[in-house]
């Protein structure tokens, strides 16, 4: 048995619970290697205290899961079969008929497809399996940092070709295309989350939408963007300057900056990850653009783009060796625009390092 499913089993026993189904695409591969979207197909895998483990997917995919390595019970089913029935012969055929406790994905698992794996233990206590999984995929082994590193330096690749793509009157879309048609001739085949390039004005949402505003001089130019790679991803924002700036956007530059690089000095194990968003909001609100930075310092990155833990000031979990992560404080004024500057950063032994490399000093781009 694979280590992360031994370590899923140890917890069962520990926590006294029967059987896990675990159910989301991320935590599938997590535990099994194993890489798809099954859309609204059921696929997942249930995890025993005492028997081995089952994986449950549609049938057209069954050969790419052997391809894997998967060495247990195999369920496939076709699109005219009801998945549950085949889960209650193996359940039956295991002795797994009763269960004091169930451990379920309650923030990912729906509300139907809970109920018809209850039907199987319908006097077991409902437990979440999330806390576990979040505690072991907090900490990245080398594999995943490797895998990591790469789809960080095409994230840097791909900032280098938007600002090579901006010229005056090219729109934000025609940008984007440019910038995922490049990475897709480098083999990438999935961005982590849509493209974002924003002109001007328009750099002021922190989630803005990219159109057909066309680039004009003196607009800055926010490109946030990350990759998937062997199914982890990467997330970088750089934002830049069209042929001028003025006195205003290059104050708000500074901040940020300072900000940022303020927050990756305070990156070391042991730190309170709350303290990284106190430590950049400081700099930003005594510099008087507190109201306009809406956003925590950053997130945790894996398998996810956005997975555990939360960089909110709130959060007084305990920064580790091998943690993944971003910072990204941002300043955004409306009808003026904004900044933000994002980067990839590892817990290292004694202090981190930034996975993301691209320039942060301010470009203005002719």
């Amino acid at each position: 048995m694979n280590q992360r499913l031994q370590i899923l089993k140890n917890w069962l026993h520990q926590e006294e619970v029967e059987v896990a189904f675990l159910n989301s695409p991320e935590n599938v591969y997590y535990l099994s290697d194993f890489l798809t979207d099954p859309h609204e197909r059921l696929m997942g895998i249930l995890v025993f205290k005492q028997a081995e483990p089952i994986f449950l997917l549609p049938s057209m995919e069954v050969n790419q899961l052997k391809d894997t390595g998967w060495k247990y019970e195999i369920i496939g089913y076709a699109d005219h079969e009801n998945p549950w029935d085949f889960i209650q012969v193996s359940l039956e055929a295991r002795e797994v008929t009763e269960a004091k406790a169930v451990a379920l994905e309650k923030e990912v698992l729906s509300y139907g497809r809970s109920e018809s794996l209850l039907q199987f233990f319908p006097k077991a206590r409902v437990r979440s399996v999330e806390d576990k999984l979040n505690e072991m995929r907090v900490v990245k082994d080398a594999n995943e940092i490797e895998i990591i590193k790469r789809a960080t330096k095409m994230a840097d690749y791909g900032v280098q070709v938007g600002i090579d793509a901006l010229e005056e009157g090219i729109t934000e879309m025609e940008v984007l295309a440019k910038i995922e048609y490049e990475l897709k001739k480098k083999g990438i085949r999935e961005m982590s989350f849509s493209t974002m390039v924003l002109f001007g004005e328009k750099s002021g949402d922190p989630h803005g939408n990219p159109g057909n505003r066309k680039l004009k001089a003196g607009d800055m130019v926010l490109f946030d963007l990350g990759v998937v790679l062997d199914g982890y991803c990467s997330d970088i924002t750089r934002t830049v300057a069209y042929k001028s700036v003025t006195d205003k956007q290059k104050e708000i530059y500074d901040i940020v900056l300072k900000a940022e690089l303020a927050a990756l000095e305070a990156s070391k194990p042991g730190v309170r990850i709350g303290d990284l968003d106190t430590v950049a909001r400081d700099i930003i609100t005594e510099a008087g653009y507190g109201d306009y930075f809406p956003h925590r310092i950053g997130h945790g990155m894996g398998i996810n783009v956005h997975e555990f833990p939360s960089m909110s000031h709130l959060n007084d979990g305990i920064l580790k060796e091998g943690m993944i992560y971003t910072i990204e404080p941002g300043i955004y004024i409306p009808g003026l625009g904004g900044v933000r500057i994002e980067d990839d950063v590892l817990i290292t032994k004694d202090e981190c390092e930034t996975l993301t490399k691209f320039p942060k000093e301010l470009q203005i781009i002719e």
